[in-house]
């Protein structure tokens, strides 16, 4: 009897194993498909980058071109084109996207803080007031700030596209979120008996420990302000202030026989390239985190 029942056992055992490889195996190859897909696309970027106008009215090839240095070249300068600042566009962009990333990930996390470790009157009606926020679309909230942008003569300001994203109901929705599963309130009280100030305790204790949610939504931020369009478009008519974004616009607005193709699938692929940039340094600040905690002995 105890023979059968090892041999049922061991039957079942061979089977779970089975099983458990079949699945990796299924996990894995969807995986790689996956990522062929994606990578896909950007092979398809920087091949069409590689290419001049002609090459690129024809039938597509998969084969690299040779014009990548004369489009890069013409991205950079943009010939017959006065009202274009590649450069310029690069600057502006990365200071509005920097700033906007430090900026709404502090006071977000900041706002979290206050919320997660003080008891107040309303604090239930707070929390609940911001998820309604959340609900609204962004556009319907810009236009009022637009109008007092407009009536205060505050456009052509690039202070006034990072001035909103202190308040970002979705980044404290999430700071709050990770301060419940990773704070707890007796190492705040503990700082508070040891003299600490309540600034002191939020940015050296509660930050070290948010330094993986900062990472994840600096990069969102980032990302989000980097591609936005809507807000530059509105808020900044001097083309010494344009965004990338708004450049770009301009760029595919022309005629086609105007248009360079190759200097518009140059300036895209440049326009990605700061975005993977932060991305992959931003990445290993979250395992940094992960790994090594806040308080160290």
């Amino acid at each position: 009897m105890t023979k059968v029942n090892l041999r049922i056992s061991f039957e079942m055992d061979k089977s779970a194993k089975v099983k458990h490889i079949i699945s990796k195996i299924l996990a894995y190859t969807f995986l790689i498909l996956m990522a062929a897909l994606c990578l896909f696309f950007f092979y398809i970027l920087i091949v069409n980058s590689t290419k001049d106008k002609s090459e690129l009215i024809g039938a597509y090839t998969p084969t690299f071109g040779t014009s990548f240095f004369k489009n890069f070249w013409n991205a950079l300068t943009s010939p017959g084109n006065s009202y274009l600042d590649i450069p310029l566009g690069l600057l502006n962009s990365f200071i509005v996207a920097s700033l906007t990333a430090v900026v709404t990930t502090y006071f977000s996390a900041l706002t979290a803080y206050a919320v997660h470790a003080y008891d107040f009157k309303g604090k239930t009606f707070v929390a609940t007031f911001v998820l309604a926020i959340m609900m609204i679309p962004s556009q319907v909230t810009s236009l009022g700030f637009i109008r007092i942008a407009y009536e205060l003569q505050l456009t052509n300001y690039l202070f006034m596209l990072i001035l909103p994203t202190i308040a970002a109901p979705s980044v404290y929705f999430y700071m709050l979120q990770y301060l419940k599963a990773t704070l707890p309130l007796d190492l705040v009280e503990a700082s508070r008996m040891d003299g600490s100030s309540e600034f002191m305790t939020f940015n050296r204790i509660v930050l070290p420990i948010m330094k993986p949610a900062l990472a994840v939504q600096a990069i969102f931020s980032f990302v989000q302000s980097w591609n936005n369009y809507y807000m530059p478009s509105l808020l900044l008519k001097d083309s010494s202030k344009h965004t990338l974004p708004i450049m770009l616009g301009l760029l595919r607005s022309q005629q086609e026989s105007q248009a360079d193709a190759g200097q518009v699938w140059m300036v895209i692929l440049i326009s990605i390239l700061p975005v993977v940039l932060v991305y992959l340094v931003l990445s290993k600040s979250i395992i940094k985190g992960v790994t090594s905690g806040s308080v160290k002995g």
